[in-house]
C-alpha cells in the first residue's frame, strides 16, 4: 500500500512537460479577436524569453516585441513579461498546456481559453511577411 502511495504521489509531482522540451523557437498565426496576425516565442534553456508579433493590417507590418522569461510547473507556463516594445510593463501570463511534443504544442491562456497551436522552428527562424496571413 505505501509503494502505491508513493507512486501515485511521484506521478503527481512530475511536470507534464519537461522544460527543456518546450525551450526553442516556437511559430504561430492568431491572437484573441485578430487572426491577421503571427508571432514567434523564443524560449530559451535558461528561462530567458523573448515574443515577437507581427500584426499585418492591409499587407502592412506592425511588430512588436516582449522581453521575459518563462517557468513551467506541470502544465502551467508562465510569461513574466518585462518589457514591451522596450518600455518596462510587468505582468504574468498564464497558459495551460494541453498537448506537446517536438514539432508543436496546443495551450490555452488563462483565463480567456483562447487556444494556441505553434509549432517548433528552428532557432534562425525569421517571421514572415503578411501574405502568410493576409
Amino acid at each position: 500500500m505505501r509503494r502505491v502511495a508513493w507512486v501515485l504521489l511521484m506521478l503527481l509531482a512530475t511536470p507534464a512537460y519537461a522544460a527543456s522540451d518546450i525551450s526553442g523557437t516556437w511559430f504561430g498565426t492568431g491572437q484573441p479577436d485578430d487572426r491577421s496576425s503571427m508571432y514567434i516565442d523564443r524560449l530559451r534553456p535558461n528561462g530567458d524569453w523573448r515574443g515577437e508579433y507581427r500584426t499585418c493590417i492591409k499587407g502592412k507590418a506592425e511588430d512588436m516585441i516582449q522581453t521575459g522569461h518563462w517557468s513551467l510547473a506541470g502544465d502551467m507556463l508562465s510569461l513574466s513579461v518585462e518589457t514591451v516594445g522596450g518600455m518596462i510593463a510587468p505582468r504574468t501570463d498564464i497558459y495551460r498546456m494541453l498537448s506537446h511534443d517536438a514539432k508543436t504544442q496546443k495551450y490555452v491562456s488563462l483565463p480567456s481559453n483562447f487556444a494556441y497551436t505553434p509549432k517548433r522552428m528552428p532557432d534562425s527562424f525569421k517571421m514572415p511577411g503578411c501574405d502568410l496571413v493576409s
